[in-house]
């Protein structure tokens, strides 16, 4: 049986955006911390080693694979900022041609800096995302 890698932990994200090596890629996590906290109304928590994360949803696929995921959240790696959120509609894809410099993965998008990217877009892509996965899967209680 699949066993979920990305767990919530009760880590600090504060002590991992510390533990960043650029002193810029440091400075840019604080400033998403702040966008998708305040964005969301969420507490940021740790996911997985690496990525901080807002808010949770509950999934279940038809194949029968479930677990829980954080609805948003990014991670300040060393390459490039990952930012997670639902890019499954069409509106989703409108607002990234807005983004500004980015470059997209299966399931994130790719950047090297905040200041290459439009933080209103951002934003409201941060909205959208949290307005679709709490439609998409509700939470029962």
């Amino acid at each position: 049986m699949y066993k979920l890698k990305t767990l919530e932990t009760d880590h600090s994200v504060l002590d991992f955006i510390e533990s960043v090596d650029s002193l810029k890629k440091r400075e840019d996590a604080y400033r998403l911390l702040e966008i998708f906290t305040e964005t969301t109304g969420y507490e940021a928590k740790m996911w997985g080693p690496s990525i901080i994360g807002f808010g949770s949803y509950h999934y279940k696929y038809a194949s029968g694979h479930e677990g829980d995921a954080p609805l948003v959240g990014f991670s300040p790696r060393k390459a490039k900022i990952s930012l997670y959120f639902s890019l499954e509609s069409e509106e989703r894809a409108c607002l990234l041609a807005k983004l500004g410099k980015h470059t997209t993965g299966k399931a994130c998008v790719y950047i090297n800096k905040v200041a290459d990217i439009d933080v209103e877009v951002l934003k409201t892509l941060i909205q959208e995302t949290v307005l679709f996965l709490q439609k998409t899967y509700p939470d029962p209680s």
